[in-house]
């Protein structure tokens, strides 16, 4: 047989980059994140497409997709490709004499809550440990399966068996406006916070926040006059003006001086963990860094909501160490 035709000839790189090209969707921006030329691409989809019997790819769109075949491959041989590149890890961590780099995919919610202790405790425990902190939105899973990433903290509902998650805090929505607002005062009825005008953050991608999904299952809708990217957008247009926003209430007394956080008509509890791959879940220093944010998270005060309202908590899936 020959060597090209030969399951076992095929290499972790190969699966890679076979993974990357069915994620991307396209041959050029794989070579070009992988730092290589499409051709070289082209030559290892030739070896699998030979090994595995399957075109793997098919035109569609004006790009390519993947076949029912190549996503079952992609899917089994990744396990296969995390677990590995987790075996590769050294098995003891000494953080006082660790280097290396660690990359966390994260929102502004989780750089402003969670993120400033940790790395206060990382420069105090392992000083020469390098920490990448990007943005997640809506490419936090993207960002883990393809290595870009290993660590995606958020309030993300993950589904895919072959990630592990831990609950890190809890945390529910308030309002937040001017100390002059004319609803500072009082409680806010559901009839007010309706037709009050609002400055809503959209976050990116599809996500919908979950006190927006609550207006959505009793068919209601804000006066929605300013859409903003961030929560930290809100610093700069709140004060002084007659807007009100909603956001959790963890982050509510880091917006602006002037600004008064009151309890919310959907306060819609919800859950903020971590999610990793195989190719971590065995490093040491991994396990001591995902341990030593789950402490800190643990002691960070937290007014929860009125148990009444806990039961409609989302939460987060597949628990793990």
């Amino acid at each position: 047989m020959a060597k090209d035709r030969d399951p076992l000839a095929i290499d972790f790189a190969a699966i890679r980059t076979l993974r990357l090209v069915s994620e991307l969707g396209s041959f050029s921006k794989a070579a070009e994140a992988l730092g290589t030329n499409q051709s070289t691409i082209s030559y290892t989809m030739d070896r699998l497409r030979a090994a595995f019997h399957d075109q793997l790819f098919v035109r569609q769109h004006g790009g390519i997709a993947p076949t029912p075949r190549c996503i079952e491959i992609v899917e089994c041989a990744s396990r296969l490709l995390e677990g590995f590149e987790g075996l590769m890890q050294p098995a003891d961590f000494d953080p006082a004499s660790a280097s290396g780099r660690v990359t966390i995919a994260c929102n502004y919610y989780e750089r402003s809550i969670i993120l400033p202790r940790t790395i206060a405790e990382i420069r105090r425990q392992a000083p020469r440990l390098l920490l990448e902190v990007k943005t997640a939105r809506a490419k936090g899973t993207a960002f883990l399966k393809r290595g870009e990433a290993d660590l995606l903290i958020g309030p993300y509902e993950v589904q895919e068996e072959s990630f592990y998650h831990r609950h890190l805090l809890d945390d529910h929505y308030v309002c937040v406006m001017h100390r002059n607002h004319l609803l500072a005062s009082r409680k806010l009825r559901v009839d007010d916070y309706v037709k009050a005008n609002h400055a809503v953050v959209s976050y990116g991608g599809t996500w919908r926040s979950g006190y927006l999904r609550g207006l959505d299952e009793r068919g209601l809708s804000l006066n929605q006059v300013v859409t903003v990217p961030s929560i930290s957008d809100l610093a700069h247009i709140l004060p002084g003006t007659d807007l009100v926003s909603t956001v959790p209430s963890r982050i509510a007394s880091n917006i602006a001086k002037s600004v008064v956080a009151t309890s919310c008509p959907f306060p819609e509890p919800f859950q903020v963990g971590m999610t990793w791959t195989a190719r971590t879940h065995h490093s040491a220093a991994h396990r001591w860094l995902r341990q030593l944010m789950a402490r800190i998270a643990g002691t960070l005060p937290y007014k929860a909501v009125l148990a009444a309202t806990a039961g409609r908590s989302r939460g987060g899936i597949n628990a793990g160490a």
